[in-house]
Order: structure tokens, then sequence, then C-alpha cells
């Protein structure tokens, strides 16, 4: 007690001791073999038992004197005794050597101790070290200390500087007491398979737990994370290898478990690393003993982590959200969502996964909804791929419960209240592009029953645009819903159709679901003068361009390829781009010059997919049924429309007198016109068109392909604009009637005839 230098020397002298007194223990050497990962715990006696553990002999070199070995026993466990007391030392540095070199000295010698040793060790040196260094943290002072006086300056005494992290009693028993969770996590990673055969080694695991649980509510920060860490190191080291009996794994996620309901005595940013630390561990754990896991276990987990991002949503730093950086805990959320894919064999929880994930984002505010969707959450029926989905449940199919922390969770307020605790849907914005990815990599069926579901909620993004212009949200939502349509168009495009175990009526539910988006989306929030306050010149180009890809990917993609959409949906599909088309010439002239340019040039872009979808040329490959039955849709749909812009043209000009027309309805009918001209159509379409019979018998006697028989249903509408003002607006009618005059053929034949 006197010299400092001299306790840690002789600490190190019985380290020395130990190294000479371990030459003395001549058992037998441990063999590690593979172990039965769904044994009982505190199964100790059996035969079997025995011979899958690591096996530590109890017998002797047969020509070592007995009593040298017993020496050698009562020796090292007088150096264990030594080393015990010295932990509890009032020094911190004292009592810290002598830790570190009471579980270096077990870490180093394990394998020699038999079997009877190891008892004496855990019970009599090791959780007793544990449980004073636990105690003595929670009960020493918090006073602050003053460092040794090295003078005086001036008058006053000036004291040796002490660090923060060490300057009161508690700190430094908690230093202490991380240290012994490190020994611990050392000793259960070295020598797990051989301590779990121990008598009552479970209930010394049990107690373990209640240590690790205590150490994170109540504990500092660094022993929070120590005891994690003890925990993690364990389970991560043999689940891999198969030495990690599933009612351990339980048991780790049960203490996670208990430790997230509960309210960590810290503060906000150290209960937030925890929290991270915890989630950290719970996705790499999953990585490594996927294998074990059913669904029961991965219930929980999901739950667990549901828990975890409710807590995170309620208490939330609104200072933090508002500069756009998500929450710390769902942050790491996001990085363990990816590594959560379920297995083969409980491909199942695809479902609960992928609807957890929904529940985060923007729901309906329909009480009727909401009641509906309360009462599916609690259901707790899987529902199997050719089971018929109900129509009259919000999300087309009944939810699976989660788990016993469910109610817990779910306590704390509903998650649509939830969502709405981080500004502009922060927490979904990242999560949308996470749960595609995910979504993307489920097995077909799993992917077919959840596919409506997830449209739904996209399409629910999409449309915050309306509230928030100038959010992420609608933006991330738009790229991902183009994303999983196109993987769908495509996979059906090389599959000639969707896979045999997927019903036509899911099928139908899934493009019903998509038509209603594009409906909603396009009409209500596509080339629309939405409100916006921080909008730059360049975020409206990106958005006009984010507009233009999703009328690129249904007018180019999906409705050119052989998809399985039924007739109905064809036709609303189509409609949707007819309707956006007809915006500017629905407009009162008047109003015209009010519309903003980029309104003008999508409903200039939607009436060129509707030309698009009408026409047909000699080198197009892919022309199939969809193909055709699309071609027939937009025909006629196109040739009422360009009729109205026509007709309206020549009215507004009449009306105008001698004022010149604005430059979007002029540049509309200039556009219907030379598109007019250009257009071929197959003769399949061109057999719908409201012809007279023997214009469509003369137009199916022709060979000739390049046919344009559209022209001879506008034609009482070109005899009028005849008379236009406009010169271009003659020129381009006067091509087109040349055009009509070729298809009636009646060109001029030569004199000679």
């Amino acid at each position: 007690m006197t010299e400092l230098n001299i306790s840690l020397t002789a600490i190190g002298l019985l380290w020395t001791a130990t190294d000479f007194i371990a030459k003395g223990l001549v058992h037998g050497p441990v063999e590690e073999k593979e172990t039965d990962v769904h044994s009982i715990p505190n199964q100790t006696d059996g035969e079997n038992e025995e011979e899958q553990a690591l096996v530590i002999s109890d017998s002797v070199n047969d020509q070592t004197p007995l009593i040298n070995v017993v020496d050698s026993d009562k020796l090292l466990f007088s150096v264990f005794s030594l080393l015990q007391k010295l932990g509890a030392d009032e020094r911190p540095e004292v009592r810290n050597s002598a830790v570190r070199t009471l579980f270096q000295t077990l870490g180093s010698y394990g394998q020699k101790l038999s079997k009877s040793m190891w008892e004496d060790c855990l019970w009599n040196y090791v959780f007793p070290t544990l449980d004073r260094a636990s105690h003595m943290a929670a009960t020493s002072s918090k006073d602050e200390w003053h460092g040794k006086e090295l003078g005086t300056r001036g008058g006053k005494a000036v004291h040796m500087l002490i660090h923060h992290s060490r300057n009161t009693a508690q700190k430094q028993w908690d230093e202490t007491l991380v240290l012994v969770l490190g020994g611990v996590a050392r000793i259960l990673r070295s020598f797990f398979p051989f301590l779990r055969i121990l008598n009552n080694f479970w209930s010394g695991w049990e107690t373990l737990l209640l240590f690790v649980k205590n150490s994170i509510l109540n504990g500092s920060k660094e022993v929070a994370l120590a005891a994690i860490n003890c925990l993690q190191t364990t389970v991560l080291s043999h689940s891999l290898k198969g030495n990690l009996p599933k009612p351990y794994l339980n048991s780790v996620l049960d203490a996670y478990e208990f430790v997230l309901q509960k309210s960590p005595n810290y503060s906000e940013n150290a209960a937030s690393k925890v929290k991270q630390e915890i989630l950290h561990g719970l996705g790499e754990l999953y990585v490594q003993a996927q294998r074990m896991f059913d669904d029961s276990m991965y219930t929980q987990l999901l739950a667990i982590i549901d828990l975890a991002v409710k807590q995170a949503i309620i208490t939330t730093d609104h200072f933090e959200s508002e500069f756009g950086n998500v929450p710390p805990v769902l942050r790491t959320v996001l990085e363990i969502l990816p590594l959560l894919c379920p297995t083969e064999d409980i491909s199942s929880m695809w479902l609960i996964l992928l609807r957890e994930l929904l529940l985060y984002l923007p729901r309906s505010e329909s009480p009727l909804e909401n009641e509906e969707d309360e009462s599916e959450h609690t259901s707790d029926h899987i529902p199997d791929a050719h089971v018929k989905i109900k129509d009259d449940i919000p999300n087309g199919t009944t939810s699976i419960s989660l788990s016993k922390v469910e109610a817990t969770s779910l306590s704390s307020g509903s998650t649509t209240a939830l969502t709405e605790g981080i500004p502009s849907y922060l927490f979904a914005e990242k999560l949308v592009p996470v749960m595609v990815d995910l979504f993307l990599q489920a097995p077909e069926i799993e992917k077919h029953i959840i596919f409506p579901e997830l449209i739904q909620s996209l399409g629910r993004c999409m449309m915050t645009r309306r509230d928030n212009p100038d959010g992420a949200l609608w933006r991330f939502a738009v790229a991902d819903f183009n994303r999983i349509l196109v993987d769908d168009v495509s996979r059906l495009t090389l599959n000639g159709g969707p896979i045999s175990s997927i019903s036509k009526p899911a099928r139908t539910r899934i493009w019903k679901e998509v038509a209603d988006v594009y409906e909603i989306f396009f009409v209500g929030y596509c080339g629309r003068a939405l409100p916006s306050n921080s909008l730059s010149l360049v975020a409206q180009k990106d958005d006009e361009l984010l507009e233009m890809t999703i009328l690129n990917i249904l007018g180019d993609n999906i409705l050119k390829s052989p998809i399985d959409a039924p007739l109905d949906i064809l036709q609303r599909l189509v409609s949707t781009l007819d309707r956006c088309a007809s915006r500017t010439c629905s407009l009162p002239v008047e109003t015209v010059e009010l519309m903003p340019s980029h309104c003008s040039r999508f409903s200039l872009t939607c009436l060129q997919k509707l030309f698009s979808l009408s026409s047909y040329s000699k080198e197009t490959n892919h022309w199939n049924l969809t193909r055709s039955e699309v071609s027939k849709i937009s025909i006629m749909m196109l040739v009422t429309r360009c009729e109205y812009i026509l007709n309206r043209f020549l009215t507004d000009e009449n009306d105008l007198g001698e004022r010149p027309l604005p430059a979007a309805r002029l540049e509309e009918i200039i556009f219907v016109l030379q598109e007019l001209a250009r257009l071929i159509i197959h003769l399949d379409t061109a057999s719908i068109l409201p012809l007279h019979p023997h214009l469509k018998s003369g137009l199916a006697e022709e060979e000739s392909q390049d046919k344009r028989p559209h022209l001879l249903v506008l034609f009482p509408s070109f005899c009028e604009l005849v008379v236009s003002r406009e010169a271009r607006v003659r020129e381009l009618v006067q091509v087109l009637l040349r055009l009509i005059t070729r298809e009636l053929a009646l060109e001029k034949v030569s004199l000679a005839s």
C-alpha cells in the first residue's frame, strides 16, 4: 500500500508464478468437436453430450505423481485468490492490473484446467469478481476528485489535473467493470463449447445476462457497450461454428428486447449510441446465425427493430432533422435492413419483413381504413400464394402479428402518428430505396403477394408531392416505382409471361393498383403548376426530367411490351395519357398563355405517346397481341383527341379575330398536323376505325403496309382548316390532303392514260 510501482511489480510476479505453476498441469488438451446446436444448455450428464462437447480430460499423466498435480492445482487457485482480492483494491491501477492478469491467466492456460477446476474458477473467482465490480460501480461516490497537490502559485494550491473520465470513484470502477466484462468475453469466446457442459452453467449464463442487462440499463455508456460486446463476442464466435445451442441465442434476443423496452438511465446521446450498438449486433447476429433462425425468432428480431424505430421517432431531435439528418438510431436501422433477408427455410417471413417496412411509409388517413388496418395487424393468419386476396382489406392481404413484444411497441402510438414525428418524411425517404431493394430479392410467390401493397404505398408516397413538392419522398417513390415495374415487365418478357404458380386474379390486382397510381399521379400531380418555396431552376429541370422518365416508362416500356394486363387496364392506362394530353387544348384560349411552359411540354409529350402507341413500321420486331390491343385503343383515342384539337383551334382563331393565338396552342396544332402526316398504322389497327365499309374493304385489299387511313376519319376537319390565317397550318393541311389523295388512289395519272 506504500508504493504503487511495487504493487504492480508484485502482480507481474504473480503472472510469472502462474507460468511456472501451469507447467505442472498435465491435464489433457482441449479437442474441439462440433456440438448439437439444439441441445439443452443445462443438460450435462448424458453420454452424448460428453461426446459432442469440447472434452477436457480429468485424467493425468500416469508418469506424474498425483501429489504434484494436486499441489499445482492448489498453487494456481492460491494465485487466483490473490488476484481476486487485489481486484477489489481501492487503487484503480492495482485492481485493473489484477483483473487483467486473472483473465489473461485463464485465457492462456484454460485448456489445461480440468472440468472441476473450471467450475471452481467460475463460481469462486469469475462471477464474484464480476459481482463485486458491478456493485462497486453502482454504489461508489460520484463526487469529483482533485488531483495531488503539486505546489502553490500566487498563494493558491496547484493540483494535478485528472481527466474527466477518471475524476470520480464511480468512473474508475466503471473502468474496472469494463475490464471484467472484457475478460469474461475472452473466456467465453475461447472456451464456451466446453464451459456449457459444466454443472449449472445455464444458471451462470442467466446470471451473466442479468449483469449485462443491468449494465446496459444502469451503467455508463462505456459499461453498456462492454456488456453488449460481451454477449456479441460469444454468440458471433460460436454461432457460425454450430457450437451455440438455440436456447442461448434466444436468451440473447430476449435480453436485447428487454433492454429496448426499458429506458436507459443516461443521457439521450449515450442511449442512442447503445441502441445503435444493439442494432448492429442484431444485424451481425442474424448474418452469422441465420440458419438457426425459425419463424418465431425472426419475428422477434423484427419486433425488436420495430421497437427501436418507434422509440427513435418519438424521441428524435427535430433540430437535427430540420437539417436533413436522419437520427442515428434510424440510420443504423437502414444499415442493417439489407442484412435481414429471410432464408429459404423461412421464406414466409418476407411478407412480415416487407409489411413491417410498409408501416413506416405514409398511410391513408381514412378512419375506416385505419380501423381495418388495425384489425388485420392483429391477425396471425399467414396468407398463401393461392388464397384469393380480399378486396375489402386496404392492403390486399391480412397481416401477421409480430411477436409478444408487439403489444408493448404498439402501445406507444400508431405508426401513422409516429412517422409524423420526423419532418418531411425523412425516415421514409431513406427507407423507400432500401425496401424496394429487399422486395426485388424476394421469392416470386411472396413478391406477388406483397406487390399490390407496395404499389399502394409507393403511390401514397408519390402523392406527397401535393403537400410537399420540395420534399424528396415523392421523388424516391417515383424512381423506385419505375424500378419495380421495369423489373416486372423485363421478367414477363424474358419468361414469356408470369410463372405458373401465380394466379391470374393476383396479376390483375397488381395491374389495377398500377393503373390507379398512374392515373392519380399523372392527372393530379404531373405537368401541374404546383406551389414551391425553394425549388431552383436546376431542381425544376430535374423534376421535369423525372416526370418524363415515368411517362417514357409507361409509354415506351410497359404499353409496348407483352404484358399480361387485362383489356380494361390497358384502356385505363391509355386513357390516362389521353387525359394528360388534353390539358392544353381544353383550356380557354384566355388562360393558355398563363400555363407554365413545362406544363404544356408534358401535355404535348403525352400526345406524342399516343401517336407512338398507335404507330407501326416494318422495322417493328416486337409486335404482339398486347401491342395490337394497345394500338387499337390508342388510335381511337388519338383520332378523337386530334379532331377536338383541330376544331378547337379553328374556333379559337375565329373568336380571337385579328389577335394572335397563344404560342402553346399554335405549337400544339403544328405538332398534331406533322405527326398525323408521319403516322402509319397496322392493318389490324385500321380495322376498328369508323370508316365506310367500302373504304375498309379497299384498305384490306391493298398490299402496301404504308397506310394512313386515320387521315380519312379527320378529312372533314382538314377541309375546315384550309381557311386558317396561319400559313404554316395551311401548308401542313395541304400535305395531309395530298396524302389522303394518295390513300384513295386519286393521284394524277399521266396524260396518256
